[in-house]
């Protein structure tokens, strides 16, 4: 007898949309730290408590170590990729460089529906409490509305591959973004400085856009550098320097 095709097709189906929801869910649980970072993630214990198969947790896993949120080490297995101050230094100047990329290009083309946009964004961003009332922690809804927010930002760009870029670096900045949290010594005004971005793109000023845009990451990872001070120990003076001479040297403009 025959296999039915339309019951294979199914199962087909049933199984990548349940990979899909494991890679989606796993990938959450790292986003907001709740699978902190360095920590070792096991595949059965993963499989148990996700009530999934180890086949969709295996690609799961898979899928988030090539976006650099997981870690595989040989004979050991596969871990939460750890922060560090050095790696949070990078990440900064390298999304500061992509998001002023992104937003050139958006004030060059885009016009009064990508202005809509972000208008739109920013009012439901306002709207939602940054903190939850239970805990004080990072509230998810805030979470969602601040990467529409900034994503309606450099929605205008028309290079795929900037944003795609950026798409990736944000992603790898929002550990950090939770964590940033529980350092802070006094409330942030987060609002405000959305609202300067907002201004700028009212106004069509790409130079203010550029520098609140700047200002605003860099708040964030001031506030994490802070709050990880002490935490690991600093680069020993002759590292920094050669990590200094290591860097290219922008071309005069």
């Amino acid at each position: 007898m025959s296999a039915n095709p339309d019951r294979s097709s199914a199962r087909s189906k049933d199984s990548k949309s349940g990979t899909q929801a494991t890679y989606e869910r796993l990938r959450a649980d790292l986003l907001a730290c709740r699978l902190e970072p360095g920590e070792r993630l096991s595949i059965a214990d993963l499989t148990k408590a996700y009530g999934v198969s180890l086949g969709a947790v295996r690609e799961a896993l898979s899928r988030l170590t090539a976006e650099g949120l997981v870690e595989l080490e040989p004979q050991k297995g596969f871990r939460a990729t750890p922060i560090s101050a050095a790696e949070l230094r990078d990440l900064t100047e390298a999304r500061i460089a992509i998001e002023a990329l992104c937003i050139r290009r958006a004030f060059e083309v885009g016009g009064l529906e990508w202005e809509t946009l972000v208008v739109g964004a920013f009012h439901q961003m306002s709207r939602t409490p940054r903190r939850r009332a239970s805990d004080g922690l990072l509230n998810p809804d805030f979470r969602a509305a601040h990467r529409r927010f900034h994503e309606a930002v450099a929605s205008a760009c028309d290079n795929a591959w900037f944003l795609r870029l950026r798409g990736l670096l944000y992603a790898q900045a929002e550990r950090y973004r939770v964590l940033s949290l529980g350092f802070e010594k006094t409330e942030r005004d987060a609002l405000r400085e959305h609202k300067r971005i907002l201004d700028a793109v009212m106004t069509g000023d790409v130079e203010r856009a550029l520098i609140a845009m700047s200002q605003h990451i860099q708040k964030t990872t001031e506030t994490v550098l802070a709050g990880l001070d002490g935490l690991e120990p600093r680069p020993r003076p002759e590292a920094a320097a050669r990590r200094r001479r290591q860097r290219p040297v922008p071309a005069d403009t």
